[in-house]
């Protein structure tokens, strides 16, 4: 992907002065093109999504500034958030509304609620949705380390997402965009349906806290179900981020509702870390996965669990900071 990345920035004067994570979307938004039939010039919506932004970028301006006290013309423009979706649309041709949002770890969910949204209004037939994020700078990594979440072991797999015997926080943070294509009536063959969707927010003791039972998990994945028999859903991509709080909170709101029969617990942040508001897709990727591939990837460090006969549903998970979650249901197509 660097070698991609980095030509994006240099066949275009106008590319140089983006941050990583606009160019990661450009990068993940010609690839989903080039799997849809869709034309440049139509009306298609674009929804992007981040946690932390152009993280790397506002870091090298503001070092200047303190240093220099003078800043470059581009500071301002090629750190705002609308630079996600406008430049996807752009680089695409695209017309449509063009916009983009930042809540935190369950952004690039709420880009599929949005988006969802958009089509059964009828406002758009076709729409692109996703998050990217570009969060390994120092700042970020210092971040996380005082909120005292960072995984410090020398294990092969650091990120301990989902194992109940770690003895510390354990969570990788990575970099990545993910976009899908989604339209109101499909104009070939998807590769899933999204069959249900929730959202929830949680009341919090602070700004980082959770619940201790995930409330707001419980909710938006027993409003995601909806009307659907709970023995139908095989399979849930979990959010487990690799903190105890976090990942105990999930674990119990899964309990909660599916009571000691839970469907198979997937989880990717053990081998790709967490790349928080892209992380929600990068679980709807790996549902969407199962369901094609009909098949599950177990946890290399947790005991094997019992896998499904058939994968039919898959739930998906996103937690973010400030107590909300989303959750989608996604079915084989």
């Amino acid at each position: 992907m660097e070698p991609k990345i980095q030509g994006i920035r240099g066949e275009d004067k106008r590319y140089r002065s983006l941050d990583r994570t606009v160019l990661l979307s450009i990068g993940c938004a010609r690839e989903l093109w080039e799997k849809t039939a869709w034309r440049k010039g139509e009306e298609i919506g674009v929804n992007l999504g981040s946690s932390r932004g152009a993280t790397a970028l506002f870091e090298r301006y503001y070092h200047s500034f303190l240093t220099r006290q003078t800043l470059s013309s581009q500071a301002s423009p090629s750190t705002t958030l609308g630079n996600l979706s406008s430049w996807v649309a752009q680089d695409l041709q695209l017309q449509g509304a063009h916009f983009s949002h930042s809540i935190t770890c369950a952004t690039g969910l709420h880009a599929i609620a949005n988006a969802i949204a958009w089509l059964q209004a009828g406002l758009s037939q076709k729409f692109i949705a996703g998050a990217t994020e570009a969060p390994l700078t120092p700042f970020t990594l210092a971040q996380m380390k005082a909120l005292g979440i960072y995984a410090e072991g020398k294990s092969p797999y650091p990120c301990q997402a989902l194992n109940p015997t770690k003895r510390a926080n354990a969570m990788v943070l990575s970099e990545g965009a993910c976009l899908v294509a989604l339209e109101r009536e499909p104009t070939q063959k998807p590769l899933a349906w999204i069959s249900g969707l929730g959202w929830a927010t949680e009341r919090i003791a602070h700004a980082v806290s959770i619940t201790q039972d995930g409330e707001a998990l419980f909710q938006s994945m027993k409003k995601a179900i909806g009307p659907y028999p709970i023995d139908e859903v095989d399979v849930i991509a979990t959010h487990a981020p690799g903190t105890i709080a976090g990942d105990r909170a999930e674990y119990k709101a899964i309990q909660r509702l599916f009571g000691e029969d839970t469907p198979f617990l997937a989880n990717n942040k053990w081998k790709i870390g967490h790349s928080l508001a892209a992380s929600g897709l990068f679980n709807l990727e790996s549902a969407i996965a199962m369901l094609i591939e009909q098949r599950v990837l177990q946890i290399p460090y947790l005991p094997p669990q019992k896998e499904p006969k058939a994968i039919r549903n898959a739930l998906v998970n996103a937690m973010g900071f400030g107590g909300n979650a989303v959750s989608l249901l996604v079915s084989k197509a």
